[in-house]
């Protein structure tokens, strides 16, 4: 059987995802098979493209891009939002939703999204990207990682106010992040035996609890419980101390306990070449590490770098999932068995 192509959904049209999506084919054609779901209108001046039907209308051999198309609102304006698309975005993201979930399509990968622009226009009452796939997918708990050749991190808590995070950290948000972290490590990166670190909330980890007890109180009797099942798991660890090079050859994915303390390293260390996966949901989603960029679209200046590594992962994670290794659902890796 033929692996089903990843749909590249749109996102918010007046930033640099139209223009993304014609480069990234540009530079993949012939080797991951993929489409868009948009309006053709929106692409740039001049690009080849071509409209299907049903994703298995896909061919790689094609120098024009394969859409299905979805028409919005109104005309694109570079740089502008427009609310009254706000909907259009929203329903080409149920689109892909829809075509993975039903194998059609072999994963998503989103293109960026203007949040202000989804609630002003389609009264979006979701954080971000992946709390509303966790939604369409009725997965409650879900984790995002990014990956680059250079580092994975997870965040614990992720779209919160820093002032929140000590609030949201309880154990069984950590227990979670990190089970489906090391299951998906597992299953997906095809890593036998992951080896995670953990960071910890306060500086240098709390000190002995001089500068903080989260350390003690919340996270060590976690991770004691997971290293009694067999993970590998080292921490809670100084996190200013867990990112130069030889500390990161000692595991394959570090969890962080609030957004910016997992963003900030892998975004310094592989801007261009970070994607965002979301973990724990049953079907394949990635999207590139960056946002609309509105300042520079339209203009030709947007480097699509991001996009085709997401691409790339995508296609590679869809795979397993293709082939009959689905990896359990979230729901049934609580550690404790099932009756």
């Amino acid at each position: 059987m033929t692996p089903a192509p990843i749909a590249l959904t749109v996102g918010e049209p007046a930033g640099i995802g139209p223009e993304l999506a014609v480069a990234a084919w540009q530079s993949l054609r012939g080797e991951v098979p993929f489409f868009l779901i948009g309006d053709p209108a929106h692409l740039p001046d001049g690009a080849q493209w071509v409209e299907i039907a049903a994703p298995d209308e896909v061919d790689t051999d094609r120098a024009a891009l394969p859409v299905l198309v979805h028409r919005f609102e109104g005309p694109r304006i570079p740089g502008a939002p427009h609310a009254a698309q706000a909907k259009g975005v929203v329903a080409v993201i149920e689109r892909a939703v829809a075509l993975a979930s039903s194998g059609k399509a072999g994963g998503i990968c989103t293109l960026p999204i203007h949040k202000q622009a989804l609630q002003e226009g389609a009264a979006f009452g979701f954080p971000g990207h992946t709390e509303f796939l966790a939604h369409l997918c009725e997965t409650p708990d879900v984790v995002m990682m990014l990956a680059s050749p250079a580092l994975r991190v997870v965040p614990v808590t992720i779209h919160i106010p820093l002032a929140e995070v000590k609030h949201a950290l309880t154990p069984e948000l950590i227990e979670t992040r990190i089970r489906i972290t090391h299951l998906a490590l597992r299953s997906q990166f095809g890593i036998a035996a992951p080896r995670l670190a953990v960071a910890g909330l306060n500086p240098h980890a709390g000190e002995g609890g001089r500068m903080g007890r989260e350390e003690i109180d919340v996270i060590t009797p976690v991770l004691e419980a997971l290293r009694a099942e067999g993970m590998d798991i080292a921490g809670p660890l100084s996190a200013d101390t867990m990112f130069h090079a030889a500390a990161r050859a000692t595991y394959d994915a570090a969890i962080c306990m609030y957004h910016d303390q997992a963003l900030i390293p892998i975004k310094t260390l592989d801007f261009d070449r970070g994607v965002n996966v979301t973990l724990g949901l049953p079907i394949v989603r990635t999207s590139p590490d960056h946002g609309t960029a509105f300042d520079i679209a339209g203009t030709g200046k947007a480097n699509p770098t991001s996009t085709v590594e997401a691409l790339r992962m995508a296609w590679a994670l869809s795979r397993p999932h293709q082939s009959g290794g689905q990896p359990p659902h979230p729901r049934d890796i609580s550690g404790k068995k099932k009756t």
